[in-house]
This record gives C-alpha cells, sequence and structure tokens, in this order.
C-alpha cells in the first residue's frame, strides 16, 4: 500500500483548497499529498456565491458581481446599496479547472480519481480503501458528509436549504444585470420559508432558483412549478429558454460534526461543519477554515483545539430552533432585518464579523418573543437532568 503524509478526500471546494494551500507552501514541502476523488469535475455542477469587501484572491474567477441587492417580503419591496460589500459569484467549473491545474504544478500532490469505500484507523496509520487501491496516510482530511450523524439525533434541529433552478435566457431584456434578488419572500409560503433567488448575468440572461428553508424536501415537479410561476407573475408571456439546471441540498444544523474528529481524521467541508449555520452559506467560510487549518498545521497546534463555539454559533442555532418548530416566521423575520437594518449591516451579521452593539442592532430588528422562547427553551434543556 502507499503510504502519504496526508490524505484529503473528496476534491470539492475544501478539498480542493487544502490540497493547494499545502503543496504551495513550502513549509509542506517535504509532505507527500494524496487527494481522492471519483469525479473528475469536468462539469459546472454547482455555483458559489459569497460576500467580501473590495478585490479578493478569486477575483478572477468571479463569473459575475453585484453591489446592489432586492428583497421583497409580503410588504417590504426593497433595492439596497450593500458597499462596501461585493456579491460575488463563482461558477464551479471555472473553480475546478483552474484548482486543478494549479495542483498539477505541486510535485507533492498527488491527484486519484477514485470512489473511497473505507476509513479505519489502524496502529500504523490511517487506511483508506478505495475502489482499486488502498492507501495509508498519516493525518487524513475527509469531506465526506454522513447524514446519518445528524439524523440520529434530536438535540440539534437539521433543516435543509433545498433548491432548484434554471438558467434562462429570454428573447428580450427584462433583468437588471446590476442587482441580484438576495430574497423575494413575495410568493407563496405554503407554512414554509420559502423565496426566490434571482442572479441576473445580462439583461436577458439570469439564474432563478427556488429555494427553501424547511426540514422536508419537494417533488422536483413543485420547484419547477414555483420558478414557471414566478417567471409567468414578473416576466409575462415573453419566451424564454432553459440553458441548464441545478439542485441541491445543504443541511442547517448547528451540530458538533468535530466530535467525529480523532488525532488522525480530521472532517472538513460540510461534513466538518464549514457551512454556516443559519444560511446555508459554504464558500466563503471554507476559504477562511482552510486558512486557519494550514496554520494550525505549521504551528504544530493540536487539531482537537481548531474548533470553537462563538456568539455566532449561539445566534444560528435559536434562529434554527425558531425555524425547526415554526418554519413560517422564516418570511417576518428576514422582513423585519431588511425592513430596521441597512443590508450592508445583515451581510456583516451574516459573515460573523459584527461587534457586540451591532449584534444588538441585529437582533432588535425581528419581534422578540419567539427568540425568547427559543432561547429559554435552550436554557431549560441545558439544565434539566
Amino acid at each position: 500500500m502507499s503510504t502519504y503524509d496526508y490524505i484529503i478526500i473528496g476534491a470539492g471546494a475544501s478539498g480542493l483548497l487544502l490540497a493547494d494551500a499545502l503543496g504551495s507552501d513550502n513549509f509542506f514541502a517535504d509532505k507527500s499529498i494524496l487527494i481522492l476523488d471519483k469525479d473528475t469535475k469536468a462539469k459546472n455542477d454547482r455555483t458559489w456565491c459569497f460576500w467580501e469587501v473590495a478585490d479578493g484572491e478569486f477575483d478572477h474567477l468571479v463569473h459575475k458581481k453585484w453591489d446592489s441587492i432586492y428583497f421583497a417580503g409580503k410588504i417590504l419591496r426593497k433595492s439596497s446599496s450593500i458597499m462596501p460589500y461585493h456579491y460575488k459569484m463563482l461558477r464551479g467549473i471555472d473553480f475546478y479547472t483552474h484548482y486543478l491545474e494549479r495542483i498539477n504544478t505541486h510535485p507533492n500532490v498527488t491527484l486519484v480519481h477514485a470512489a473511497v469505500e473505507k476509513v479505519e484507523e489502524k496502529a500504523e496509520g490511517v487506511h483508506v480503501t478505495t475502489s482499486g487501491e488502498a492507501y495509508v496516510g498519516e493525518k487524513v482530511f475527509n469531506s465526506i458528509f454522513r447524514p446519518e450523524l445528524i439524523s440520529n439525533q434530536n438535540k440539534y434541529p437539521v433543516i435543509q436549504q433545498h433548491f432548484l433552478g434554471w438558467f434562462v435566457k429570454t428573447e428580450k431584456p427584462v433583468f437588471d444585470p446590476n442587482e441580484a434578488t438576495f430574497m423575494d419572500f413575495s410568493i407563496p409560503q405554503k407554512g414554509n420559508t420559502r423565496f426566490m433567488y434571482v442572479l441576473p448575468f445580462s439583461e436577458n440572461e439570469a439564474l432563478l432558483e427556488y429555494t427553501l428553508f424547511s426540514e422536508d424536501l419537494l417533488e422536483k415537479s413543485e420547484y419547477e412549478d414555483a420558478i414557471q410561476d414566478y417567471i409567468q407573475q414578473h416576466l409575462g408571456d415573453i419566451p424564454f429558454e432553459i440553458l441548464d439546471t441545478e439542485q441541491g441540498s445543504i443541511p442547517m444544523t448547528c451540530y458538533p460534526f468535530h466530535v467525529h474528529n480523532t488525532a488522525h481524521v480530521f472532517h472538513i467541508g460540510i461534513a466538518g461543519g464549514w457551512a454556516k449555520p443559519s444560511t446555508g452559506f459554504t464558500f466563503y467560510n471554507t476559504h477562511k477554515k482552510v486558512k486557519k487549518l494550514t496554520s494550525h498545521l505549521k504551528n504544530g497546534k493540536s487539531l482537537s483545539r481548531f474548533h470553537n463555539k462563538d456568539k455566532f454559533w449561539y445566534y444560528d442555532l435559536l434562529l434554527l430552533d425558531i425555524l425547526y418548530k415554526h418554519n413560517h416566521l422564516g418570511q417576518s423575520i428576514f422582513e423585519s432585518l431588511f425592513q430596521r437594518r441597512k443590508a450592508s449591516l445583515i451581510l456583516k451579521f451574516l459573515d460573523n464579523d459584527t461587534s457586540f452593539w451591532e449584534d444588538v442592532k441585529i437582533m432588535s430588528a425581528p419581534k422578540p418573543i419567539p427568540f425568547i422562547k427559543a432561547l429559554l427553551g435552550r436554557v431549560f434543556r441545558q439544565s434539566a437532568p
């Protein structure tokens, strides 16, 4: 069996960013690194969005960016500048192509296309068995998400951010390419938290995505019907064609995935709890986590000390408690935020970057009763024998 210092399982955002961070740092030049994924990453299978101030290291890959966002609720209709932030979109294929090319230039990084079947810790190292071969790693960074971990417990609520999107092209110009629709709650809620998400690339091309924060997924036709209804309502009978589609589901939970880490196996990406629990945004959080993880390894710090609960974890937990028990409240909570607070402050809060007093401003915008009940529920739950 071939032996490596580091084995990275999965060539998604977390795996490729980590492989590149290690491979491009001279500190790890003497470390052998293996990355495993059954997929060749030759398709545009997803889009990632994030926001940041000014320019960033992904700008050369950004497909489109916006400095203004639109929010709609039951009553509110509001366009807002998000400066100093820029809302940015990355296509999966552009990301994969760039980082696979970079990884090929790192002499100590090996990429193997194979499906991982088993990960076992043994005395001589971590055995990773694939469909074709077995490998041994001193440390393994595993991005394989195991849904049973969160489905077989009830301490932490689990809500799915699930969506289906159409990339459409219209015969006539109908979109404003300078403004992204961040959340449009004007659509029927049907007892859930449902909104449309629209990213216009030009006056006649856009991604329209029907998104829910709820416990259960829908039939594919329900997402498609909702997008069709939205187009009919907002664009009328203008002819359009569907250029591409995307569909996905991201777990929104404060479940402590890190408890499944060991001295030799460390979980990354969604499998490591790197998705923002209250929004499902994952890419930029992963970017920051990879930088922190690389620093940990260079400084010889124990990976058991990598995870820490901050105030934003508790804020996310309270919101998820509310949406899990009263899913219909999502629309009113987000509408009150955008009605009473600046969009840039909301994005700063969602990016875990606000001060205590800015937190107070955000949390005082929605009606307090649901949050007080959620807080008391957590307090009494923790104090119960």
